[in-house]
This record gives structure tokens, C-alpha cells and sequence, in this order.
């Protein structure tokens, strides 16, 4: 669910190197401007596709392996023509399969939840099962990161089938190979191998279909290790695109490290020896600063509530020199997290801004039954709380003590009286984690329900 309207790409820098071949992407920075309306396919064309047609380049972040540092490039926005020239429009039964949307993990109503979507490309209709279980197992992986391990309950995980004429990627094993596959996904993008593109304006497209798609992650049909992430801004209310070979152990981290830009907001903490000394206005990220560990403290600013403390990344948050692409003028909170290099954990102040993230989207109470319409004194009432938080009853305003915590009441188990009024009962949730120690995102992680009772 999208709780509130955010806008975020990050800054365009300046491109002073050459891209280097066999790297990994894992961040575009561009924003689409407008939906994709045409029926996923082939041969379909759309606004969103018009958009993407008129940029010339995105700008992109690759890795030149497991547990290494990042590089940027830019690749064309566009799709090669030698990857879509071949495609062939789907016969009536491959069309019938395309476009259907299953659920993975159902924890409550997308209104309620951080709804991520993944989309199977270079399946055929017959595979479709098979991108079903890579799916399954890319989220296990996934959620296994903390804090996601601490907060599966606040996630929906849904699967769009997009069917492919032809099973596989593009550009592998080698590049000169062309498969006709419905996202268009190809390795050796803009000449770098392990660079995985594919049609953002065809993601949209086939995102659209699931319920309130707060994250997306593309699965592209391979065993090579390879990936790429775009952080955008869609019109269907996702921040960013996720792309990563299905069946290869290391792809998880790709999709790991974009939601560290598209949920958390935060910024890359590597940097490049070339890029000198940043000499621009305070960082609007939460984990890069130009200030000391010191001045953090003493003004009170960014995460100077964790300086001293052991984070899980290793070693003592502070403030480290080198950053968001500057080796100098701009400080990271501990030395080495995910997002300076993937296989790493977040750092502490990297963990509270994720889980604010996931609030954002969802929240620390969800409920199936409706508020919108008044319930009778008898009837059940039914709560979900995020794993470790409270929960209060309120009717009227007063606290039902004797309540607290339990998941399942009645009205009338809460001393709603008989007496022809109408009445409020309401449920408020809050999550007391340690993690988040800003007041302000604390904020967002309370959240109630109120029903009018009918006597």
C-alpha cells in the first residue's frame, strides 16, 4: 500500500570513467513519467514506452562481482532493435495465461500492507510454474535479510505471469544470443555482461494488473549471475524496478540493495578516488552527512542517536569519510554496509530507515473486517499486530485493559452496552522496537482501527 506520495531520484553526478565490462548493475536512476496503457506484448506500444523512447540513457550502478564495489554507466533507454525485431505476438493460448496474477504470501488487504510484485520474464506458458517457485524462493531469500526477517508479517508478495514466446535470456550463455521474451531482458547491456536490462515501460505494463504494487522485482530466466535496479517513480505507485537471474545464489543481494534506495531512501556509500571532495549543500539522505561524528552529536542531526554503537555491518557506527560517490566531504555511518557492498547487512541507522520505509507502506495493525460499515454488539472482531507490538482497546474513548493483546473480541466482551446507542470500539497497535529510535519515524509506527457498534 502506498501510504503517502513520495518523490525521490537520486542525483544525476557526471560520468568520468568508462564503463568496465563484466559488472553488475543494481541502480538506474530515471523517473517515469507516464504509465504504461497498452496491453502487455510484443508488438504493443504505449505511453510509458513513448516516454522511455525519449530518453536517450539511464544512468546505471553495476558490480563487477559478488561482494564488490559498485561502478556507474549510462546504458540507452531503449531496447537494442536486434532484441526486438524477431518478437512474435502470442497464440491465443499463451495469451489467455499472460498477464494472471497469483499470491505468494497473503498477510491482510493491500490497503494494510507493502505489496511487493515479481514478474517472471523468459518463461514460457508452460514454465509458468517454474517462474512461480523461483519466486517463492528469490522472497525467502530475501526476506531472510534483516530487517525484513523481523517484519515479513507487514508484506503481501504477489506473482504476474508474463508469458515469453522463447524460454530464456538474451545475451545468454554469450551474447550474441536473442531470445523473443515478454520484458525483453538481456545481459551484455550497453556491452557490460552481468548488466541485466530489460523494457521498464513492459514492467509497468504487467505491474499495473497486481493489486497496489509497492515494490517490484523482475526474474529473468537464467542461472548467470546478473542483475540491475532501477530507482524510478511510476505512475502505477511502485519506487523502483529490481532485476535479477532467477536461479543464481548471489541475485538476492541485488534486489536487497535497490530496496536500500526505493524503501529506505538511502544513499550509496561508495565512492570513486576521481570524484575529489564534495563541496555541495547538506545530503537530503539519512546516511551522508558532511558533518563529523562529533557535530552529529553536538547538533543533534541524522543518526547521531547510534554513534558508539557495535553495528550489525561490523564494527562501530561513527562517521567514516567517503560516499554517495565522494571519497572526500561526505561521511557514511559505518565502514562497510550493503550499501556500499553487497553480501553485507544495513547498518543500524540503514535498519531504522528501512523499517520506516516499510511503514510507509504498510502498517502495525491490519484488520479484514470492514470499518466502513457499523457492526452488531455480537459480532467478531478480528486484528493482525506486527510481531512484538502492543495492542490496546479502546470503547468510547476508555481503555478496556483487561483486552490488551488479544487478536480476537466482540463488542459486547468489551462492555459495549445494550442500550440502543452507538458506540466506538477501537484497536490501536504500536511497534516498541529498539530499532527506531527517531521520534519522527516512531511516528509511523503506531497505527488503530475504529468500528461504530450498533446496540
Amino acid at each position: 500500500m502506498r501510504r503517502r506520495i513520495r518523490s525521490r531520484i537520486r542525483s544525476r553526478i557526471p560520468l568520468r570513467t568508462a564503463a568496465v565490462a563484466g559488472g553488475i548493475a543494481l541502480a538506474a536512476a530515471a523517473a517515469m513519467t507516464a504509465p504504461a496503457t497498452a496491453s502487455p506484448g510484443a508488438s504493443g506500444s504505449s505511453a510509458a514506452a513513448e516516454a522511455a523512447a525519449s530518453r536517450d540513457t539511464l544512468d546505471v550502478e553495476y558490480f563487477t562481482g559478488p561482494g564488490g564495489h559498485p561502478r556507474h554507466t549510462e546504458v540507452p533507454a531503449a531496447t537494442p532493435e536486434r532484441l526486438t525485431r524477431a518478437a512474435r505476438s502470442l497464440s491465443a493460448k499463451e495469451a489467455a495465461a499472460d498477464g494472471q496474477v497469483g499470491s505468494v504470501v497473503d498477510n491482510g488487504t493491500t490497503a494494510d500492507k507493502l505489496d511487493v510484485v515479481f514478474i517472471g520474464d523468459g518463461y514460457t506458458a508452460g514454465q509458468q510454474e517454474d517462474f512461480h517457485a523461483d519466486a517463492r524462493s528469490k522472497w525467502e531469500q530475501m526476506s531472510a535479510v534483516q530487517p525484513y526477517a523481523s517484519y515479513k508479517d507487514l508484506f503481501n508478495v504477489w506473482t504476474v505471469d508474463a508469458v515469453s514466446k522463447q524460454s530464456g535470456v538474451s545475451g545468454d550463455p554469450s551474447k550474441g544470443v536473442v531470445k523473443d521474451t515478454a520484458l525483453d531482458s538481456y545481459f551484455w547491456c550497453d556491452d557490460i555482461e552481468r548488466l541485466l536490462c530489460v523494457d521498464t515501460a513492459k514492467v509497468e505494463s504487467y505491474a499495473a494488473k497486481a493489486p497496489q504494487a509497492d515494490l517490484v522485482v523482475v526474474l529473468s530466466n537464467s542461472t548467470k549471475y546478473g542483475g540491475a535496479g532501477y530507482t524510478l517513480t511510476s505512475q502505477v505507485g511502485y519506487d523502483g524496478i529490481a532485476t535479477a537471474a532467477s536461479d543464481h545464489a548471489d541475485s538476492d543481494q541485488i534486489a536487497v540493495h535497490e530496496t536500500g534506495h526505493s524503501l529506505g531512501k538511502l544513499a550509496d556509500e561508495y565512492f570513486y578516488p576521481e570524484y575529489g571532495t564534495y563541496t555541495g549543500a547538506e545530503p537530503g539522505e539519512s546516511n551522508a552527512t558532511k558533518l563529523s561524528a562529533a557535530q552529529l552529536t553536538a547538533q543533534q542531526k541524522k543518526w547521531y542517536r547510534w554513534i558508539g554503537q557495535t553495528s550489525p555491518d561490523g564494527g562501530t557506527v561513527g562517521a567514516y569519510e567517503g560516499g554517495r560517490y565522494y571519497p572526500k566531504g561526505i561521511n557514511r555511518p559505518t565502514d562497510n554496509s550493503i550499501m556500499r557492498t553487497l553480501g553485507r547487512e544495513f547498518s543500524l541507522p540503514g535498519r531504522e530507515a528501512m523499517i520506516a520505509g516499510f511503514y510507509r507502506h504498510a502498517s502495525a495493525l491490519s484488520s479484514r473486517t470492514a470499518t466502513a460499515t457499523a457492526v452488531k454488539r455480537s459480532a467478531g472482531i478480528e486484528v493482525d499486530v506486527v510481531k512484538g507490538a502492543s495492542l490496546k482497546w479502546y470503547v468510547d474513548g476508555a481503555e478496556v485493559t483487561a483486552a490488551n493483546g488479544r487478536t480476537s473480541v466482540t463488542p459486547a466482551s468489551l462492555g459495549v452496552p445494550s442500550d440502543g446507542a452507538t458506540h466506538e470500539v477501537t484497536a490501536k497497535a504500536t511497534d516498541g522496537t529498539s530499532a527506531v529510535k527517531d521520534p519522527a519515524l516512531r511516528k509511523l509506527l503506531s497505527d488503530s482501527r475504529t468500528w461504530k457498534v450498533t446496540g
